[in-house]
């Protein structure tokens, strides 16, 4: 069923996220510990997208992310303020590309699904029939993510928030398809918007340390302070005692400096 995770802070090396926690997100790829609604690893494929002065930097491949050898010293030599990777359990009968792997993006926003929609295709034809033919036709990938980032980017560029984009698609979906996990992952380097659908998912936000402005309060190489950031993950990467679970069916919005979750039924 995929995992996922999203960061904000100051920046941070993509290793740092991605491989070194004892339970990164690359050891989730072989030994997820919670992968209710199917599948044992996530070995279809991964992505990792990051964030420059010129906008998000995508890398995917269809590949098992631990079988890339590049990977970890590319990952410790780049640093980004805000990441997001995934990677993929292929629903059985859909396609393992590189381009079937998230983040999906465009502009400045990079998305990520973890979970699976029901009758897929046949349940999604109705509400698929409201995109434009010209999104349609140039889907990444014919995968039921590839089609719910459709939605929520049609969504976003009508001008929605990233929360209220999630939430609708959501409630698009589940009165086509009930039954459908639908953690939902959104970002656009500067807020995380989340949803808790069916499958599991956690935050980590650690706020400032006191004293000062970020790096130094004073030339005292004591004085040294950690910044405020935020994780959003599939699962925990470690045994930080600040990790919390978010309840089934939550929309989380946060940023490095604050977190708001609500209940999807009270959208």
């Amino acid at each position: 069923m995929c995992r996922h995770l999203a960061y904000l802070g100051p920046p941070v090396p993509l290793g740092e996220l991605l491989f070194d926690p004892p339970h990164s997100l690359v050891k989730q790829s072989w030994a997820p510990r919670d992968m209710r609604g199917g599948g044992t690893i996530n070995a279809d494929g991964f992505g990792i997208g990051w964030y420059t002065p010129d906008g998000p930097v995508r890398y995917r491949r269809h590949t098992p992310i631990w079988s890339d050898t590049t990977l970890p010293g590319l990952t410790a030599a780049l640093s980004s303020t805000a990441v997001l990777a995934a990677v993929r359990s292929a629903t059985v009968g859909m396609p393992v590309t590189e381009a079937a792997a998230a983040p999906f993006g465009e502009g400045p926003w990079l998305f990520s699904h973890n979970g699976r929609v029901t009758g897929w295709p046949g349940s999604m034809a109705k509400p698929a029939s409201a995109l434009a033919t010209d999104d349609l036709l140039s889907l990444d990938a014919p995968t039921d993510a590839a089609l719910l980032w459709a939605f929520a980017r049609d969504r976003l560029r009508a001008g929605a928030t990233p929360a209220d984009a999630l939430a609708s698609v959501v409630a698009e979906v589940e009165r086509a398809a009930p039954g459908s996990r639908l953690n939902l992952l959104l970002t656009d380097g500067v807020t995380i918007a989340a949803t808790t659908v069916g499958h599991s998912l956690s935050v980590r936000r650690r706020a400032a340390a006191a004293g000062g402005d970020p790096p130094f309060a004073s030339g005292d190489p004591a004085s040294v302070r950690r910044a405020a950031d935020v994780v959003v993950a599939s699962e925990p990467f470690d045994d930080d005692p600040g990790w919390q679970p978010i309840p089934d069916r939550t929309l989380l919005v946060a940023t490095a400096t604050a977190l708001t979750t609500t209940p999807l039924g009270e959208l």
